[in-house]
């Protein structure tokens, strides 16, 4: 085991003892000045360490300037867990907790056996043929985006062998055609960072500086913007490259690995690429359609954030929004902007993409929608996504760093929302795409226009088929659509019905649990993770499944993406887990469900 080696290690080297703990005191303060740190770490040897191959490629646009990290004392933010957690202090809820934890971890570990038996190596295992999948390079995924889980959950021979083995991987050599720069960073930079900090095992800084060397060269553009779909091949032969269109969230959310990196190794190169492009969203940040809020859609040869009428909270755009609040806290708040930003793109999306919707309770609840800005104004399109659910989560947290107590009420009926909603769908589990009947803007609980209206419901069912609510026969066939499409009371179409085993709903209830110790939101928790596992469960782990609406267990598809090991049940185990262990005062996930550690003083 790790935590065996080490103790060995120190006793034999005593010096060596001395520099880690000195260098953990610093890693705690967010920086770390000595360069070239990987080799000195974790067993390595020491002296300097050879540039990885993407650090010798000819550079065509070098900055005319590198930005050092900020410095001086980090802001003292407010504690973002609660005091007291009032479930603690039942020894019979406490021993519910450990027996449900148990068994979330039971569930991790039969995936990871399965993927150590059938997939080793591999981006992903086929839950139901036991193949393989490489959708992302082939450098084993999984393996890496799993590493901070097996230590989170004590599973240390495991972590030890994964660390082995990932410590093995070319990053030069893939069989796809094109890289996704968004997926790489979060999945393989984000994961060896977050299991560095965790272990200080330095064969994992030096992977992560692998990673984000090579990742780096996506941004040796004319004007330092990066390339979203990455032609790696084109740019290992010394090719010259140009940024061009890209989704929002691609290029948006590469800024919290960047600045990690360049925290741990003193190299402020990565942060000062990232930062240019934070200074881009900013400086356009007032000036879109929907001003606060970024388009979908950005164009990166010529540095446009704002041109553009769809704006969203969800697919395309999230982690986009969600790095705001958690530059801010990884920073130390030594970089105001994070949070103007946030503030601004709060406030717009509370009002214009938030909505309460239509439900047969009248339950006080609110979905994230998105926003098209119109000639006539902004136009409200009451979709719902499981990926949007992450916005619940992401605004306590960011009340709690900012002071900013009315937003815990929104943020609290977003959770709200998604919990509702999974208990909705026949099966406990909610579908990844809906749409809903929304309030009249402005409506608060217990006004008369947001009560529950059937006739209403159908109304909407129907428009939203591109039907005539007015024509004769209208409730009859609002029926007919009702019961073909399988809706649940209050939703008027479901456009995407699978599961895929996403994390954002757990992820909020864990986050909002953790600011607030309701005791309410562990049983919640519960009822969502049985309901998950048993229509995802197989023989060998667990599957996204294709219809959550049908009477009938679900069709399960042979896919199991990464981020069911990294995000999902890692924030079920957690909500399960002693408050302290991964405290949110101590560390910030990226969109990964990676910790990274905060500055402490």
């Amino acid at each position: 085991m790790l935590s065996v080696r080490r103790r060995g290690f120190f006793a034999l080297f005593p010096a060596a003892a001395i520099l880690l703990l000195f260098l953990v005191t610093y890693l705690r303060e967010g920086v770390v000045t000595v360069p070239k740190l990987s080799g000195r770490l974790g067993g390595l040897p020491s002296g300097d360490e050879e540039p990885t191959f993407w650090a010798r490629l000819p550079v065509h646009y070098p900055p005319s300037h590198i930005r050092p990290l900020p410095t001086g004392k980090p802001v003292r933010y407010p504690r973002v867990q609660a005091a007291t957690f009032p479930v603690e202090k039942d020894p019979d809820a406490r021993a519910r907790r450990r027996e449900r934890r148990a068994i979330v971890r039971d569930v991790f570990h039969k995936a990871w056996l399965s993927y150590r038996e059938l997939a080793w190596g591999a981006d992903e295992l086929a839950p139901l043929s036991g193949g393989t999948k490489n959708p992302f390079g082939g450098w084993g995924a999984t393996l890496v985006d799993a590493l901070d889980t097996l230590w989170i959950m004590n599973l240390r021979p495991e972590f030890d062998e994964a660390v082995a083995r990932a410590a093995t991987i070319n990053f030069t050599s893939t069989d796809l055609p094109e890289l996704n720069v968004f997926e790489t960073n979060i999945r393989y930079l984000g994961g060896f960072l977050s299991a560095y900090d965790l272990s200080g095992d330095g064969r994992l800084l030096r992977k992560a500086v692998e990673v984000g060397d090579m990742l780096y060269k996506a941004f040796d553009t004319p004007n330092r913007m990066p390339i979203a779909r990455w032609d790696l091949h084109a740019a290992a032969r010394g090719a010259e490259q140009v940024a061009g269109k890209a989704l929002l969230a691609e290029v948006a959310t590469l800024s919290m690995e960047f600045t990690r990196l360049s925290m741990l190794t003193g190299d402020p190169k990565w942060f000062d690429a990232v930062q240019r492009v934070a200074d881009a969203m900013a400086a356009q940040q007032d000036s879109t359609a929907l001003p606060g809020l970024w388009p979908l859609e950005v164009d990166g040869k010529t540095a446009v954030f704002n041109s553009g009428s769809v704006f969203a909270l969800g697919a395309m755009a999230d982690s986009a929004y969600e790095y705001l609040p958690k530059m801010a806290a990884l920073t130390g708040g030594r970089l105001p902007v994070y949070r103007r930003m946030y503030e601004k793109a709060v406030d717009a999306a509370v009002k214009h993409n938030i909505f309460r919707p239509l439900t047969p309770a009248d339950e006080d609840i609110l979905i994230a929608g998105n926003a098209h800005a119109k000639e006539h104004g902004i136009e409200l399109e009451p979709q719902g996504q499981h990926l949007a659910c992450f916005w619940g989560g992401m605004m306590a947290l960011a009340a709690r760093l900012f002071g900013r107590d009315e937003d815990m009420e929104p943020a609290r009926k977003l959770v709200e929302g998604c919990i509702w909603t999974y208990r909705a769908f026949p099966h406990g589990v909610m579908a990844e795409a809906f749409t809903m009947a929304p309030c009249p803007a402005g409506a608060v609980a217990g006004d008369d226009e947001c009560r529950w209206d059937e006739a209403a419901w159908k109304r909407e069912v129907l428009r939203r088929a591109g039907k005539d609510p007015d024509a004769a026969g209208s409730d009859a066939e609002a029926d007919a659509i009702i019961k073909k499409d399988r809706l649940p009371e209050g939703f008027t179409s479901i456009s995407d019905r699978a599961y895929v085993l996403r994390p954002e709903a757990i992820e909020s209830i864990f986050v909002l649990y953790r600011v607030t110790g309701r005791e309410d939101l562990p049983e919640a928790a519960w009822d969502m993770f049985t309901a998950i596992d048993r229509v995802t469960s197989t023989e060998l782990a667990n599957a996204a499944v294709r219809d959550v609406t049908t009477p009938e267990t679900p069709e399960q598809k042979d896919s199991m993406e990464s981020f069911w090991l990294a995000e999902t049940l890692k924030y079920f185990y957690l909500i399960f887990s002693d408050p302290e262990l991964i405290s949110l005062d101590e560390y910030v996930f990226n969109t990964e469900a990676h910790p990274f550690l905060r500055p402490l003083k």
